[in-house]
């Protein structure tokens, strides 16, 4: 035995030995990148441990009586869609009685009411209004305007309403003045309807004449909170909050003339016409654009022989190609156009496609071509007329007009003849009151309608940020009961309400959804209303300046990005999620599992896990919502609360000093919008919160009123009643019990005694975050924050630390790797200064606090420092610059032959050599190795699509040709200057106004085209500045959305939205991010790897990988002597390219019809009215308007 011995000792010393000597020949050591790993890793975590107090904070909860409890998702999700229900019929209820009301004032007023004469109600635009002497203006009235939070931030008089007018609105309109004065009967029921729900936003009679009755009274442009760049108010008869409330949905065939019958000038003004029916269509309606002249074919490549849904994006392809299309000649074929547009109309009819109710042909042309129109009707649509026929004369003699007014009567529709672009919108609008007339005619019908979501006004929130909120509007149709000698059915407008999007969201509490929980809504067309990740295209400016919304239907299978199938894999995720979005609109309750892509940091980080989806129907509504929770840890939830009521402590202790913030969006406890109450932070109102909780006679009124149903009489609530989360506020005080009797017990000392013990690091600042939305850090107290520094302080940029990505990915971290904290620095994509400007980054370490009971975990709470990073670069030279006792080694990161790199589970340096590449991907700084890294499996690449990307627009139409200057050009401006001067003294002469390059302000026709004739210069100027173009989250100038220099002459401008759409289009991107895969590191050994044949002169260049433990971070060593090319790899996210014209194939996805289609009433052939031919004009105006419009036509 001892013989046996001796023989293996010189045996296992040349082992050694050899040992020793392999690691000193080999390129790099790699049992030194081992044991440097270790060692860095075990110091970075037992620093952060002591530091952090975790341990002592997880054992502070287990002293108290806790619970972790498993969530019922689907009872979870049950109670919030009845709260979003019982939120939802309290403003359907306010409308409907609205609805009532103006009926019924409409009926009692007549006709024979004139108080609504000019001055005698109060005119936004002339409220507080005052001449130059400092009086009240001749037509101005005097109102008291007190600002408000709720309503947006800006002044209002909640005691009145106040008519907002477009400025081409004819004010000594007989209609009009009597619309105005029995609305004026609606203020007591605004007022009344406010103080029974004070969440109520903006209430509004729309009227259908033009004119808008919004209450609270405001004037216009608002006298603070809004944009400083207000304009006219809108048109808004052609949103979709009017036009689908009004009508029931359609499948609208638009055929556009194309022959020769229509001269370029009128070719231009039959674009703005179809531009203007595209915007009255909504996303429960369908259309498709034809051009026809002696062929028939679709004017958009992507939409052939379909009808397509009239999203957003299909709106602005359509109205996009309308006006890039040139002219093609030749003879009008009319009755070939109206049997292809019979043809895909019947077809989608028969086959319960479309929307299966209206159906429409709109002919918009000079009339060419309609020799054999009525065969055609014949064969398709006599004598039930199941489709309506509207025409729009563009140009054509009275001939053709006659032949376009006897198609529309003959069939159900409408006729109008366009003379100039200022016609356009108001005569374009007499298709929705002839599409309304069934419902009218019905008088009992008042169908609810929900809009798309859009960016609005700002939000109520302390924290407001000024960049608006999503909102939609609830509205529902007036109709005119007044009995008439001849048969009529007029409908006198729209009434409703805005429901911001984030009042729907306080119903939805996020810490019942816990950490990377969430919530959404769908509605019946599949569109979310809210989610994470929607990304809407516009911003709140449009909105601000002319109160028009730009709507937002971003569908659910674009927002919730599924994981790559697995070959192995028997499921199918695509059909998971098409299962799921059925069942949502089909308003079904049930669950469902799936495997997600989860993308931080503007689409530069992923991560991918499972997670449980539960939805439930919110009755009464278009919508359903879904509680989204991940698999595991999600499914969990910390109960630890402390009494309040009865506590013999004072609760506020807890929340004394400066160093401490809770969530500003969460709602703890609020008063109603209609108290005077005001505090200046949601700290200040917690405590005033929570000093009234402790007082006798507190009571918590955790549960909301309760909507009762129509003709039941509401109960007003008190100016000053309030809402309080027991819940939340209970388990918050709790939370600062824990924070606190920590900080009493081991005092900022020991703080400063692992300082010393471990004198490397140093820590500017440690923090915690807990479950209940509070923040509290603790500053270090050798640095501060200087008083001119342009950085937010760590509060203010963290005020919502459940949310930040930091608190996110530390307790999804924590699945994988208990005992570890999560490293991070900013991201930097290597344009920035060097040198970092003598500000280098803070390095974020961030861990979660989970809490055990019965054998299951939940997240409490995250803790996390911020270090210097050059104490840690120190550090981590000292570590990686010596070997370990006993070892040998020439090779070391101190010296030239080796580069080292601590990189982060996504790829981004966190240490390096050069400090100034901290921050970067490492595949910028050398792709050829993370080439390797993602061969060996030790990094994998995951492809993320966005759906919702924001490109530049190259396509834009605001360029040289319609400025060209000619010889004859200012006979052309000499020659539209007499042409106006004639239109004003002989209006039968107005068709003169259209032709094609008179005056700069007829060719706004590009897009979203408005009259907008009435713009002031200084607008023009404004219009003329950088457009900012946000591609993956960086932001770039544009000069003017791209437009090219224009010749001199006079100044020609977009109209501003079209400069807007000019400046970003929606596109598809996609982005090659990398996650690591830990599993494939052997703690045990590196990894070692070789570049080889990537250098003509056949050098190796090794490299080495370890996992550093305790963290998310890896050890990368490199050896240097062999270069290696300069492969670059970028994780900022490229447009996709495009497989064919169209951005995306036309997706033909389920979807749920509206509830009500009302688009037949046997009575209606009674009504007489459908439009009028041209106007009959003496024969020497005849004569001289086309001697004038030669003369243009020559000067052109």
């Amino acid at each position: 035995m001892a013989l046996g011995t001796m023989t293996r000792r010189p045996l296992l010393l040349l082992a050694l030995l050899a040992a020793a000597l392999a690691n000193q020949l080999e390129d790099i050591p790699h049992n030194e990148v081992k044991n440097w790993a270790l060692k860095f890793g075990v110091d970075l975590w037992e620093f952060g441990r002591h530091f952090t107090k975790m341990n002592q904070i997880q054992n502070k909860y287990h002293e108290y009586n806790v619970e972790v409890i498993r969530k019922d998702g689907l009872l979870l999700v049950r109670e919030l869609a009845a709260e979003v229900k019982n939120h939802m019929d309290f403003k359907i209820n306010a409308v409907m009685r609205i609805m009532d009301s103006a009926e019924a004032a409409a009926l009692s007023a007549g006709s024979s009411s004139t108080d609504g004469l000019p001055g005698s109600y109060y005119d936004a635009r002339w409220l507080n209004v005052h001449a130059d002497d400092g009086t009240l203006a001749a037509r101005a009235r005097r109102l008291l305007l007190s600002p408000s939070r709720h309503f947006d931030h800006i002044a209002v008089n909640s005691s009145y309403s106040a008519v907002l007018m477009p400025p081409y609105i004819n004010t000594e309109d007989i209609e009009v003045q009597n619309q105005i004065a029995w609305s004026e009967h609606l203020d007591p029921l605004f007022v009344n309807n406010y103080e029974i729900d004070p969440t109520l936003s903006w209430q509004y009679y729309a009227s259908s004449s033009g004119f808008m009755r919004r209450y609270p009274a405001m004037s216009w442009p608002p006298e603070d909170g809004y944009s400083h760049h207000a304009r006219d108010f809108y048109d808004f008869r052609s949103s979709n909050w009017f036009v689908e409330a009004a009508t029931s949905p359609k499948d609208l065939v638009i055929l556009l003339d194309d022959s020769d019958d229509i001269s370029s000038s009128y070719h231009r003004l039959a674009k703005a016409t179809v531009s203007a029916l595209l915007d009255t269509l909504g996303p429960n309606d369908f259309v498709n654009v034809y051009r026809y002249s002696d062929t028939v074919s679709e004017l958009h490549p992507c939409y052939t022989k379909i009808l397509a849904q009239a999203v957003p994006e299909t709106i602005r392809e359509l109205k996009s190609a309308a006006w890039a299309a040139e002219a093609s000649g030749g003879a009008a074929n009319l009755t070939g156009a109206l049997t292809t547009a019979f043809e895909i109309l019947h077809r989608y009819n028969r086959t319960g496609q479309g929307c299966q109710c209206n159906q429409a042909i709109a002919v918009v042309g000079a009339g060419g071509g309609a020799g054999g129109v009525k065969a055609v009707f014949r064969t398709w649509n006599w004598p039930h007329m199941p489709v309506r026929i509207f025409t729009y004369r563009v140009g054509g003699d009275a001939a053709s007009g006659h032949n376009m007014k006897d198609m529309a009567c003959t069939n159900k529709g409408f006729h109008v003849t366009i003379n100039d672009h200022g016609e356009v919108r108001r005569k374009v609008l007499h298709f929705v009151e002839v599409l309304a007339r069934p419902m009218v005619m019905y008088q009992t019908i008042h169908p609810v309608h929900w809009s798309p979501v859009y960016v609005g006004g700002r939000s109520s929130s302390l924290d407001d940020d000024g960049m608006g909120q999503l909102m939609t509007s609830v509205t529902v149709p007036i109709f005119d009961r007044r009995n008439r000698t001849q048969r009529e059915a007029n409908l006198l407008g729209v009434v409703g309400t805005d429901v911001p999007v984030d009042q729907i969201k306080k119903l939805v509490p996020p810490y019942k959804l816990g950490v990377n929980g969430y919530s959404f809504m769908v509605d019946n067309n599949g569109h979310v209303l809210y989610h994470p990740d929607l990304r809407p295209l516009h911003t709140n400016e449009e909105y601000t300046e002319t109160l028009r919304p730009l709507y937002s239907s971003v569908d659910i299978t674009d927002v919730e990005l599924l994981v790559d199938s697995d070959e192995n894999s028997r499921v199918n995720l695509t059909s998971l999620l098409l299962d799921l979005r059925h069942d949502m609109i089909e308003q079904r309750e049930g669950e469902t599992e799936m495997g997600v892509k989860v993308q931080y940091e503007g689409m530069r980080r992923v991560a991918t896990r499972r997670q449980r989806y539960f939805y439930s129907p919110v009755d009464g509504t278009p919508y359903s919502l879904a509680a989204v929770l991940p698999d595991g840890y999600g499914m969990y939830e910390l109960q630890a609360e402390q009494e309040i009521k009865h506590s013999p402590i004072n609760v506020t202790e807890y929340f004394k000093g400066e160093n401490w913030k809770v969530h500003p969006e969460w709602v703890y406890c609020e008063y109603a919008s209609t108290s005077e109450q005001a505090f200046s932070s949601p700290e200040e109102q917690l405590v005033h919160f929570l000093t009234r909780a402790g007082r006798p006679g507190w009571k918590w009124m955790s549960l909301r009123p309760r909507a009762l149903t129509l003709h039941n009489a509401h109960k007003k609530q008190d100016r000053d009643s309030y809402y309080c989360d027991k819940t939340l506020m209970q388990s918050l005080v709790r939370d600062a019990m824990v924070i606190k009797e920590l900080d009493a017990h081991t005092g900022h000392a020991s703080h400063h005694s692992q300082q010393g013990r471990f004198h490397k690091f140093v820590v500017t600042l440690s923090f915690i975050a807990t479950r209940s939305g509070l923040l509290k850090w603790t500053e270090n107290i050798n640095t501060s924050r200087s008083a001119d520094s342009s950085e937010p302080h760590f509060s203010e940029k963290y005020a919502r630390a459940y949310d930040s990505e930091w608190y996110r990915r530390a307790v999804e971290h924590h699945s994988i790797e208990p005992e570890s904290f999560v490293f991070s620095v900013p991201f930097r994509d290597g344009s920035e200064p060097e040198d970092f400007s003598g500000k280098p980054p803070l390095v974020l370490a961030t861990h979660a606090v989970f809490v055990e009971s019965r054998g299951h975990r939940a997240p409490a709470a995250v803790v996390g420092l911020h270090f210097q990073l050059d104490s840690l670069a120190k550090h981590f030279l000292n570590v990686t610059s010596t070997c370990t006792a006993g070892s040998i080694c020439k090779k070391t990161c101190a010296g030239d032959e080796l580069d080292c790199y601590i990189l982060d589970d996504n790829g981004f340096i966190i240490l390096s050599e050069d400090a100034s590449q901290t921050g970067r991907f490492f595949g910028q700084v050398d792709g050829t190795i993370m080439d390797s890294l993602v061969q060996d499996r030790i990094y994998k690449k995951v492809t993320v699509h966005d759906h919702q990307g924001r490109c530049p627009d190259s396509r834009n139409p605001f360029s040289g040709h319609g400025n060209k200057l000619t010889p004859m050009k200012p006979l052309s401006w000499l020659g539209g200057y007499v042409a106006n001067l004639l239109a004003v003294w002989y209006p039968l002469w107005e068709t003169v106004q259209a032709r094609p390059h008179a005056h700069p302000e007829e060719e706004l026709d590009y897009e979203d085209y408005e009259n907008e004739e009435m713009e002031h210069e200084d607008d023009m100027d404004r219009d003329r500045g950088t457009y900012e173009i946000i591609i993956d989250g960086l932001g770039a100038a544009d000069p003017a959305g791209g437009a090219q220099p224009v010749s001199p002459g006079p100044p020609r401008e977009p109209p501003r939205e079209a400069a807007r759409s000019a400046a970003v289009r929606p596109c598809d991107t996609s982005a090659e991010l990398f996650t690591l895969q830990s599993t494939r590191l052997n703690a045990a050994q590196p990894l070692k790897g070789k570049l080889t044949n990537c250098h003509n002169s056949g050098c190796e260049r090794p490299f080495s990988v370890q996992k550093i433990p305790h963290s998310n971070l890896i050890l990368l060593v490199v050896d240097t002597l062999c270069p290696c090319g300069a492969k670059r790899l970028d994780v900022r996210a490229r447009e996709a390219t495009a497989r064919s014209a169209c951005r995306r194939p036309p997706r033909a996805l389920p979807r749920r019809r509206p509830p009500v289609c009302v688009s037949y009433h046997p009575e209606e052939i009674e009504i007489l009215s459908c439009g009028r031919g041209a106007i009959a004009r003496p024969l020497t105006a005849m004569f001289a308007t086309l001697v004038l419009r030669l003369f243009l036509t020559l000067a052109t």
